[in-house]
């Protein structure tokens, strides 16, 4: 938005800066002036007592030896003196006894002209004449002059001398009125004044300049920037930048606005890359959580699964029993007594029926491990120790397959609250599984162990063939199997899920290819971690 030339601040500024300095300079210049006139007057009415005083001393003897020629020489030659207009001495009855007119002389004057209004004022003499009143001036033809009355007393020597027939009662005699001309005074003012004014008016601009230019650098310049940065920023222009070069309140400000872009420029740009990558989040979030219910389902599928393979195993368990018991009591029998006639192919079956009972009763078993939660186990053991037995106890696998076990601990000891059995269950479960998933060809696996963040962290690699990605999400489902039907029965991972779930940890495939898999396992240190 465009703003009025009156309405912008460096104008206004500079506006009642020039203001105020013209009243500062006129009441300067007018109080000047006045001096100026008061001590020029002061100084002429000095003058013209000075002149008053000269002219009653140079004529008191002459005066005295009634010397009227020499009285008027005196005063005509001191009337004659540059600035002096006139010299006048009245008698009482206010003839002019003496001028530096001549043609002035006998002449009576009014009693209300200026120089008389002062003794004669309310139609009595004033005996006493104050210094002020004495003093006059006016104008004639538009000159200035400045009059003094100097009152001619009856002095001693007067009334005591011969040619002198004054009464010594007689306080007043005459007066003496000097006039002298202020012209050249008013013209020395006039010149004082114009040159104060000029100078007056010349400073005047000149610091009005000056603060023009102060005001300019520094209030209209940073305030332009300030005003085009919010202007940008109002327009989308996240990225701009004020660079005032000043330490004063607009550099603070200027600083502030600084700091204000950037964190909307922060802002704008996470709101813009949310708003970019809101379906990506909304996908993201939907698969963490068909994951999270996912596996409430499948707890939910160990737990039913649990109780029925509880009854289920109780169940079979005897049957089974009897019928692998009693099919190698037969198969014994048969051996030992050689009985003719017996084709050898019943044995053969027998053979098959003792087989296949054992291997439900290892079903039935795997049900009634999958099934158990012996909760009242718990303790706090050493994690290293119980990765040491499980390892001792497949160390027979190992070395029938060829495959050699190496440990990498970051620690030598790491104890934590768990059942020591189920967690060595579950090891050996994924171990043996690992052994298996190489086929008997020549390899290692990792066993890896640090804590993070009141965790402990299991890792378990081999370098088998992997698993393969439609068969990664279900290796956990209760009997599923990627292997033969004859050497699997689906439950081992599923009770390492359920061991490890009731540790309050967790388990997953953290990677798998053709070269390997690794399996992660977090277990809580403490008791109450989750």
């Amino acid at each position: 938005m465009k703003v009025k030339l009156f309405n912008k601040l460096s104008v206004r500024l500079f506006l009642v800066t020039s203001l105020v300095l013209i009243i500062i300079f006129s009441i300067h210049t007018y109080f000047t002036v006045k001096k100026l006139e008061e001590d020029f007057t002061s100084s002429y009415k000095q003058s013209a007592y000075n002149i008053s005083d000269i002219i009653k001393r140079s004529t008191r003897h002459s005066m005295l030896l009634n010397q009227r020629g020499d009285v008027y020489e005196i005063i005509k030659t001191i009337g004659n003196e540059p600035g002096v207009k006139t010299i006048r001495i009245y008698n009482k009855q206010g003839v002019i006894s003496y001028s530096s007119d001549s043609s002035e002389i006998n002449k009576t004057v009014d009693m209300n002209a200026e120089a008389c209004i002062m003794c004669h004022e309310n139609n009595s003499i004033s005996k006493n004449i104050a210094r002020k009143d004495s003093l006059r001036i006016f104008n004639i033809k538009n000159e200035r002059f400045l009059g003094l009355i100097n009152p001619i007393r009856n002095e001693k020597d007067c009334y005591t001398s011969e040619c002198h027939a004054h009464k010594s009662h007689t306080e007043l005699l005459g007066i003496l009125d000097v006039v002298i001309s202020m012209n050249k005074a008013d013209k020395i003012i006039s010149s004082n004044k114009k040159d104060i004014i000029i100078n007056s008016v010349i400073i005047s601009v000149l610091i009005s300049g000056l603060s023009f230019l102060f005001i300019y650098v520094l209030v209209n310049k940073p305030l332009k920037i300030l005003q085009e940065g919010i202007s940008s920023l109002g327009k989308g222009d996240w990225n701009y930048r004020i660079n005032i070069g000043t330490r004063t309140e607009l550099g603070v400000i200027a600083a502030e606005f600084n700091d204000m872009a950037r964190l909307l420029s922060s802002a704008y740009t996470e709101i813009k890359e949310w708003s970019e990558t809101l379906n990506d989040k909304v996908e993201q979030k939907s698969a963490e959580l068909k994951n999270i219910y996912e596996q409430v389902l499948q707890i939910e599928k160990l737990a039913s699964l649990g109780k029925l393979s509880a009854t289920v195993a109780h169940e079979l368990n005897n049957p089974l029993e009897g019928i692998l018991t009693y099919s190698k009591l037969i198969i014994k029998k048969l051996k030992e007594k050689k009985i003719d006639g017996v084709n050898p192919k019943i044995i053969d079956f027998l053979n098959l029926i003792a087989d296949e009972a054992s291997r439900c009763g290892k079903i039935v078993k795997d049900l009634l491990l999958f099934s158990h939660r012996d909760l009242e186990q718990f303790k706090r053991s050493d994690l290293v120790d119980v990765i040491n037995k499980s390892a001792m106890l497949i160390n027979h696998h190992l070395e029938i397959n060829n495959v050699s076990l190496v440990k990498d601990f970051s620690v030598e000891s790491l104890e934590v609250y768990c059942n020591p059995q189920k967690i060595q269950q579950a090891l050996i479960s994924i171990l043996i599984n690992a052994i298996e998933s190489m086929h008997n060809k020549a390899g290692e696996i990792k066993i890896s162990l640090q804590a993070e963040n009141d965790h402990a962290i299991l890792r378990i690699k081999d370098q088998g063939d992997g698993i393969s990605q439609k068969d990664l999400p279900f290796i956990f489902e209760p009997f599923y199997t990627t292997k033969d039907a004859l050497k699997g029965t689906g439950l081992g991972l599923s009770v390492v899920y359920g061991i490890i779930k009731v540790h309050n940890g967790k388990i997953e495939v953290e990677e798998t290819s053709g070269k390997g898999t690794t399996f992660k396992i977090i277990l809580p240190i403490n008791q109450n971690t989750i």
